[in-house]
C-alpha cells in the first residue's frame, strides 16, 4: 500500500495515471495472446454490413481493464478501517462478479462461434443475485439509507415497506422498494452500457467521461477510496481507448461493458446519487430506451421508429461514420455529465 493520505487530490489523479499505464502495458500482450489463440469477436449478421469486416477482432479487453482497476485500488486505497474500506470492497466485488459473468458470456460466444452467448434469462438471474446481494450489504453493513434524493423535490423514502429479522443478536433489514430500485439501476446500467458498446471507442469514451464525474462526486462527499475506484476506471478506459479507437485492435466484450455498467450503478448507491447518476449516464439510458422503444413499437405496429437500434446504429444508417458517431456521443455524454454534476452540486449545497 502506498501512502499519500496527506495528498488526496494527488491520489485521485495518480489513480487515473496508474490504471491507464497498467492497461496500456498489458493490452499489447493480451492482444497477441488472443490472436494466437484465435479468440475474436463474433459479429451479428443482422447488424450494419460495414461491421462484418470486424469479424475475428480480439475481444475480452475488459479483462485487462478490470485487472488494471483492481490493481490500482489495491496499490492506492487508504485507511485500513472497516468503515472506509467496506464500500470499496462492495463496489469492487460487484464489478468483479459482473465482469466474471461477462467473461463467461464472451467465452461462450467464442466456443459456439456465434454472436449470442449466455441466454438472456441466465444473465438476468446472475445480475439479480449480484445486485440484490450488493443492496443487502450496502444497507445492512455500510448503512446506506433506503432513500432517493431527487433535485428540487423532497427526498423519496423507499424504506416504507421494510422487513426486519434477526440472525443471532444482529438485526438485518430488507427495504423491498429500495432493493427493487437498486436492481433496476444495476441490472439496467449493466445492460445499457453493454448496448452502447457497439462502435469502436464509443462505450469506453462514454464510460471514461461518466466515471470521471463519479470520481469528482465521490471526492466531494469525502469518500476517497470510492473516488479512487472511479478514477481508476477512468484511467483504464483512457488506456483502452488507445487500442479501441477506430479502427479497433480489440473490443472490451461483455466482460468490460457489463462490469462497467454495474460499477457505475454501485458508485451511484455509495455516493447516494441513485437518481443523479441517471443524468450523468444519460447516454446509456437513451441507448437502452431506443432498443425498448424500437422493440415495443415494432411488436405493436410492425413498423420501426429508428433505422436500426440501438441509437448509434440509427445514425450509422443515416451515413455518419463510426468516428463521427463516437465523438458526437462523447460530446453528448459530457453534456449529460456536466448537468448531472451541477445538479449534485446544487443538491449538496441546498
Amino acid at each position: 500500500m502506498i501512502g499519500f493520505a496527506e495528498y488526496p487530490t494527488f491520489q485521485v489523479f495518480l489513480a487515473i495515471f496508474v490504471a491507464m499505464t497498467i492497461t496500456m502495458v498489458l493490452l499489447p500482450l493480451w492482444i497477441r495472446i488472443l490472436r494466437f489463440r484465435q479468440i475474436g469477436q463474433q459479429i451479428r449478421a443482422d447488424g450494419p454490413q460495414r461491421h462484418l469486416v470486424k469479424q475475428g477482432t480480439p475481444t475480452m479487453g475488459g479483462v485487462v481493464i478490470l485487472i488494471s482497476v483492481l490493481l490500482t485500488v489495491v496499490l492506492l486505497a487508504t485507511s485500513a478501517t472497516r468503515t472506509n474500506l467496506l464500500p470499496l470492497l462492495l463496489i469492487s466485488g460487484a464489478t468483479a462478479l459482473t465482469g466474471l459473468m461477462g467473461l463467461v458470456d464472451d467465452l461462450s460466444k467464442v466456443v459456439r462461434e456465434r454472436s449470442l452467448g449466455l441466454r438472456a434469462n441466465a444473465k438476468m438471474i446472475c445480475l439479480t443475485l449480484i445486485s440484490l446481494s450488493f443492496a443487502f450489504a450496502a444497507v445492512n453493513f455500510v448503512g446506506i439509507e433506503p432513500t432517493i434524493a431527487i433535485p428540487f423535490l423532497p427526498v423519496l423514502d423507499l424504506g416504507v415497506l421494510t422487513t426486519s429479522f434477526y440472525l443471532g443478536a444482529t438485526q438485518f433489514s430488507i427495504p423491498w422498494l429500495y432493493f427493487f430500485y437498486i436492481w433496476l439501476l444495476m441490472a439496467g446500467m449493466a445492460n445499457a452500457v453493454n448496448l452502447t458498446d457497439g462502435l469502436d471507442g464509443l462505450a469506453a469514451g462514454a464510460v471514461m467521461i461518466a466515471m470521471l464525474v463519479m470520481a469528482a462526486i465521490a471526492y466531494r462527499t469525502d469518500q476517497l477510496n470510492t473516488a479512487l475506484f472511479a478514477a481508476a476506471m477512468t484511467g483504464g478506459c483512457v488506456g483502452f481507448l488507445w487500442f479501441n479507437a477506430h479502427p479497433a485492435n480489440i473490443f472490451m466484450g461483455d466482460t468490460g461493458s457489463l462490469a462497467m455498467g454495474s460499477a457505475f450503478a454501485a458508485l451511484a448507491v455509495m455516493t447516494k446519487t441513485e437518481f443523479i447518476a441517471l443524468v450523468v449516464g444519460g447516454i446509456f439510458v437513451i441507448e437502452a430506451l431506443s432498443v425498448m422503444v424500437q422493440v415495443g413499437f415494432f411488436k405493436l405496429t410492425r413498423k420501426r421508429i429508428f433505422l436500426m437500434a440501438p441509437l448509434h446504429h440509427h445514425f450509422e444508417q443515416k451515413g455518419w461514420s463510426e468516428a463521427q458517431v463516437a465523438i458526437r456521443f462523447w460530446i453528448v455524454t459530457a453534456l449529460f455529465a456536466s448537468v448531472g454534476f451541477a445538479l449534485f452540486f446544487y443538491q449538496s449545497n441546498a
